[in-house]
C-alpha cells in the first residue's frame, strides 16, 4: 500500500499548498466584497461581478488578484497529488491525467483574474474553460483516491457528490448560485484533502519512529 505523500518537514505539501488555496481565494474575495458598492448576495450575483472594474471600481482589482494567485498555488497543489498513487495502475493512471487537466484549470483560473469580466469574451471563454476542467478534474482525481488506502473514503465520495449535483444542478437551475456551490464545493474538498494528507504525514512519522526504537 502506498502512503506515500510529499513533504515540506512535518507538513504535507498538498496540506500547505491547499490551506493557501483556500486562505488566498476566499481573503481576497472578502476584501473585494468589502469594497464593493452595490447591494451583493450569491443570490443575485456572480463571483466575478467582484472583478468587474465597471461595478467594483475599488474592490475588483483585489478579486483578480486573488484568481491569479490561487491559481498559481493551485499548480503546487495538484502537483504533490502525484505522490497518491495508488498500487492500482489503471487508477494511478486516471490520477495523472486528472493532475494534467488540475494544472489547466489552474492556468484557466489565473485567466479569469487576468481577463475580468468587463472584458466580456475573453472572460467568458476563461470562466467557461475553468468551469469544465474542474469538472474533470474532480471526477478523475476523486475516482482514482477512491482506491488508495490512504485517503477516508468519504473525501473522495464528497467530492464526487459535488461535482456530479453540480453537472445536474446545471441541467436543471441556472443562476448566481450554481457558481458559488460549485466554487466552494471544490475549496471544501481541497480542504478535505489537504487535513487527510497531513495525517498521513503524521502517519509515516509515527511509524519512522516506531521503527527506530524497536
Amino acid at each position: 500500500m502506498h502512503f506515500m505523500v510529499k513533504r515540506l518537514g512535518k507538513w504535507s505539501l498538498t496540506s500547505v499548498s491547499g490551506a493557501l488555496v483556500i486562505l488566498v481565494y476566499c481573503l481576497f474575495t472578502l476584501v473585494s466584497w468589502v469594497y464593493y458598492p452595490y447591494p451583493y448576495s450569491p443570490q443575485s450575483n456572480y463571483l466575478s461581478r467582484l472583478g468587474n472594474f465597471d461595478y467594483n471600481p475599488s474592490g475588483a482589482i483585489f478579486y483578480n488578484l486573488g484568481c491569479i494567485f490561487t491559481g498559481l498555488v493551485l499548480v503546487p497543489f495538484f502537483v504533490s497529488l502525484y505522490w497518491l498513487h495508488s498500487d492500482y495502475r489503471i487508477a494511478s493512471a486516471v490520477l495523472r491525467i486528472g493532475l494534467v487537466f488540475g494544472v489547466l484549470s489552474a492556468i484557466a483560473l489565473i485567466m479569469i483574474g487576468v481577463y475580468s469580466e468587463d472584458q466580456g469574451s475573453p472572460h467568458m471563454q476563461a470562466s467557461s474553460t475553468f468551469f469544465l476542467l474542474n469538472f474533470v478534474v474532480l471526477l478523475l482525481v476523486n475516482i482514482a483516491l477512491l482506491f488508495h488506502h490512504g485517503i477516508l473514503r468519504p473525501v473522495p465520495l464528497y467530492g464526487l457528490v459535488v461535482d456530479l449535483s453540480s453537472l445536474v444542478f446545471a441541467f436543471t437551475t441556472s443562476g448566481p448560485l450554481l457558481e458559488w456551490y460549485t466554487v466552494f464545493g471544490a475549496l471544501l474538498f481541497v480542504g478535505f484533502l489537504a487535513f487527510n494528507t497531513q495525517k498521513l504525514v503524521f502517519l509515516q512519522s509515527e511509524t519512522s519512529l516506531s521503527i527506530e526504537t524497536e
